[in-house]
């Protein structure tokens, strides 16, 4: 339970980047054994009063107190001194190396000078794991531990050098739902001992489940703070974008015709030649959206790239529209009638240094009426380009800016505008919304239903439960590689899914 002991107080924390007032004079406190989430679009500045409070950037101005004095940080050394630890999204582990090795790196406990000391370090990571019921064993290695076990991990290592301050970067992001419940019940334990949490997350149900408090960042600014019994999702979401937000996807029956996408026996190898995709089976429907559903790792990556013509396949078959289209490049696929947005927009979807117009056109310009005898028509790539930012949203000052210069919700609209704009008659989409802010979710979601009702077959491959959930008229669970249940988005619930994500066999 939070207390009025403040143990970290920025004030007036101001900070530019070229062209960007990313923090306005921003106020942001956190009292003693309290959660404190902070929420915010893409661009809000969170993550960057965040790297300020890690002593990654250096504000322009304002002022930083930790226990009530006046903190100097210029390096996350100066921050972990100061008793303030960050556990990232993308965890900091290396695989090859045990726990306690993870642990101690850059922190190493050595006697005679020069000798390691690993059962000091292992004595001293049982008793942390203990203390506050993050169970671990110090001698397994990273790469034998499951995703929620390695957060563990990260959580252990900031407390080994005395962290009594925790931000935590979209913790959930890679759990299924009885991690992310054991996350948070740990969290609370963690509080209980006076550790202070400052919880970063796009999830609002999970904010207004496990904060003390909840504050919202728009534009740079902080625009409010409010306790989760004095606000509900809407609320936060209207403070989040500035309007108001549908957050419950809105979506009629479906209406399921001819099989457009088959899938026989399909099996993919990793780039360390191991299989990853094993003998996976599955079909799309005309007019549905069959969800994959899974925690990240265990073969969606590589059963997109096979199906999309980026990853060769190892064996099986696949028809698209009654053609057998097992083994064929990208180019012949999409010209069948796939659209495809990738899991990684900036280096699958997008070509960053060429203009938003350009990335328009990186699947049609060899077609009329952009490529017309081997030359390019900038008049119909100019024209197409006004178009589609206006049909589709996209804020950009102008089509010749480089599309790298986007936030990451505009660019994702880039690729569903180019990928949308052409006769579909199947769309993949692997991790649509990754990384976007709740008003470019609302947005992603809704053209997902929009082209399932106009009969194209999707094929939707997430990590966000919710998402496939919500969007989902079957779901397919992936585990190591393999389908391990496939059943009707109505009759299946979250709790069975998560089982089922996690390696619970469906007769179970």
């Amino acid at each position: 339970m939070a207390t009025n002991d403040i143990v970290l107080e920025a004030k007036g924390i101001t900070k530019h980047f070229p062209g960007v007032l990313a923090n306005d004079h921003v106020d942001f406190d956190l009292h003693k054994g309290e959660i404190h989430a902070l929420l915010g679009e893409n661009g809000a500045g969170k993550t960057t009063l965040m790297n300020i409070l890690y002593g990654l950037y250096l504000p322009d101005s304002g002022e930083i107190q930790v226990d009530g004095k006046p903190a100097v940080i210029h390096t996350p050394k100066d921050s972990i001194t100061l008793g303030i630890g960050m556990v990232h999204q993308h965890f900091m582990l290396i695989p090859v190396f045990t726990v306690a090795e993870n642990i101690m790196l850059g922190d190493e406990i050595v006697r005679n000078k020069i000798v390691l000391d690993q059962k000091a370090v292992a004595k001293r990571v049982r008793d942390l794991s203990h203390q506050y019921g993050l169970e671990i064993n110090p001698e397994t290695l990273v790469s034998q531990l499951p995703v929620g076990v390695q957060q563990r991990v990260e959580i252990v290592k900031a407390l080994y050098r005395n962290a009594h301050i925790l931000i935590l970067d979209e913790p959930t992001a890679v759990l299924t739902p009885q991690e992310a419940d054991e996350l948070f019940v740990i969290m609370h334990e963690l509080t209980k001992r006076g550790v202070s949490i400052i919880f970063i997350t796009h999830k609002l149900k999970e904010v207004l489940a496990v904060a003390d408090r909840i504050t919202v960042m728009r534009d740079g600014k902080v625009v409010g703070t409010a306790k989760p019994k004095e606000t509900d999702e809407a609320k936060l979401a209207s403070m989040m974008v500035g309007r108001e937000v549908i957050l419950k996807v809105d979506k009629d029956p479906a209406k399921p015709g001819n099989e457009i996408l088959k899938v026989d026996g399909l099996k993919v190898h990793d780039i360390r030649g191991l299989e990853v995709v094993r003998d996976v089976s599955f079909h799309v429907l005309a007019g549905e959206v069959l969800g994959i559903a899974g925690v990240q790792g265990n073969g969606q990556t590589e059963l997109v790239e096979a199906l999309t013509g980026l990853r060769s396949m190892a064996g099986g078959k696949m028809w698209f529209s009654g053609k057998d289209m097992t083994g064929k490049p990208p180019r012949p696929i999409t010209e069948t009638g796939m659209a495809h947005i990738p899991e990684d927009r900036q280096r699958h979807g997008l070509v960053l240094g060429y203009t938003v117009a350009d990335n328009m056109v990186l699947n049609t310009y060899y077609l009329p009426p952009f490529g017309v005898h081997n030359m390019l028509q900038p008049a119909a790539i100019d024209a197409n380009a006004r178009k589609l930012i206006e049909d589709y949203d996209v804020r950009t000052p102008s089509p010749y800016v480089p599309v790298g210069k986007l936030s990451g919700g505009n660019q994702q609209k880039v690729i569903v505008a180019r990928e949308l704009s052409h006769p579909v008659k199947l769309l993949v989409a692997n991790q649509p919304t990754r990384g976007l802010d709740v008003g470019s979710i609302e947005y992603i979601h809704k053209e997902i239903i929009v082209m399932r009702d106009r009969g194209v077959a999707v094929l939707l491959v997430s990590a966000e439960l919710d998402e496939i959930m919500a969007l989902s008229d079957r779901i397919a669970v992936m585990y190591r590689g393999q389908i391990v249940a496939t059943v009707d988005a109505a009759k299946v619930t979250r709790e069975q899914l998560g089982l089922w994500m996690a390696g619970a066999h469906p007769e179970e």
